[in-house]
């Protein structure tokens, strides 16, 4: 079997990631409708582009793939790249835009293209808005929001470090 189809979105800097895609041929671990996608709504990008995995988005294919999908987008409530998520709270407090002119465009896109919509972005204070906007968009598309688990607080887990066999729950 093939690799997967590989695929970024980011601004012409580089200082924001809107979109990563992966894709696989049909095969008979794919259940669901084949054109349908996981979109994975996490914190924010990291080194992941078009051509490299990191140890997140290798995690984020496993699971696609358990499920019976074909297909992983991710998008995040913030677009910056950033290898920590402190990082964000710095851009903040020195005026920049963790968010992205364009993450919302995307967010509306990659939301009305999906067949399961994953919040994955973990435990990180300040993001209510970011999250009220995000389960606006999911509603206008029909979408409930899904996670892999919540931690104490009832965030959506990040799934690095979750079993592969971790239940899908709907994220009240």
């Amino acid at each position: 079997m093939s690799g997967p189809d590989r695929g970024a979105v980011l601004s012409a800097d580089g200082t924001y990631r809107y979109s990563l895609t992966r894709s696989w041929p049909v095969d008979e671990s794919t259940t669901t409708d084949p054109l349908r996608s996981v979109a994975w709504v996490m914190l924010n990008p990291s080194i992941a582009d078009a051509q490299v995995d990191d140890p997140t988005i290798r995690r984020v294919v496993g699971f696609t793939r358990r499920l019976g999908y074909r297909r992983a987008v991710v998008v995040n409530l913030y677009a910056y790249r950033a290898t920590k998520p402190r990082m964000l709270d710095e851009v903040v407090a020195t005026g920049g835009d963790p968010v992205g002119p364009d993450n919302d465009a995307m967010l509306d896109v990659v939301l009305s293209e999906a067949g399961l919509v994953v919040a994955a972005w973990g435990a990180h204070e300040g993001t209510q808005d970011r999250v009220v906007r995000l389960r606006g968009l999911a509603a206008a598309h029909g979408h409930r929001l899904h996670c892999l688990g919540r931690t104490k607080a009832g965030h959506p887990r990040h799934p690095l470090y979750l079993p592969l066999l971790a239940p899908l729950e709907p994220l009240p």
